[in-house]
């Protein structure tokens, strides 16, 4: 895959208690293909991985919330964990900025439990999906259909279970990044007065 991403851009957005592997192998897997790749956080310094439930290594974060926004980046990556996602769900730039990526079109790939800033983000209702076991019924209650398989690709959405589906993870999101822009990756609106969800779609 070396050279596949040359010129592009990927964020990974993280806070304290981010799962480490699904953040480092991923940024491996990225620069490899040729990205340039930007820990995102919503504050500044270092922030804390753990290995399950134990403490792991802390990772440099190069830009924070408030100095970058999705038109800088052609992708997005967001790592599991319990307490990282549970975090960024509540934090209003951290959603806006998810959302802003399915706005413009943009790959957004999630693992684990990183559905759950996707579900605040208000973008999984009519997608297909799979998480890690523990949040399957938070996305379905969300409208997105969930399947129990390594990796699920929807038009520029790419999810997987745990770190175990590490491999097919990067090797999937790389083709998506690779493609660009999906005219089928949307965040979905409401037309008033309706109960079915109205798509945006590409220019």
């Amino acid at each position: 895959m070396a050279g596949k991403l040359n010129g592009k851009t990927v964020a990974i957005l993280a806070t304290n208690g981010f799962e480490q592997s699904e953040l480092e192998v991923p940024k491996q897997a990225l620069e490899g293909a040729g990205a340039a790749v930007d820990v995102i956080a919503p504050n500044p310094g270092e922030i804390q991985g753990f290995m399950h439930f134990d403490k792991g290594t802390a990772v440099e974060v190069d830009c924070t919330l408030d100095e970058v926004s999705a038109k800088d980046y052609d992708a997005l990556v967001l790592p599991g964990g319990v307490f990282n996602p549970d975090a960024l769900r509540t934090d209003e730039k951290a959603v806006r900025f998810v959302r802003d990526f399915f706005d413009e079109h943009k790959p957004v790939g999630a693992i684990c439990h990183g559905g759950w800033t996707l579900i605040d983000a208000g973008v999984v209702e009519g997608r297909r999906m799979t998480s890690v076991r523990s949040i399957r019924t938070d996305l379905r209650n969300a409208g997105a259909t969930v399947l129990d398989e390594e990796v699920v690709v929807d038009e520029g959405l790419v999810t997987s279970r745990t770190p175990h589906d590490l491999p097919a993870f990067c090797r999937t999101l790389v083709e998506e990044i690779a493609e660009g822009r999906h005219a089928g990756q949307h965040a979905v609106t409401r037309r008033a007065g309706s109960k079915k969800p109205a798509q945006a779609h590409a220019p």
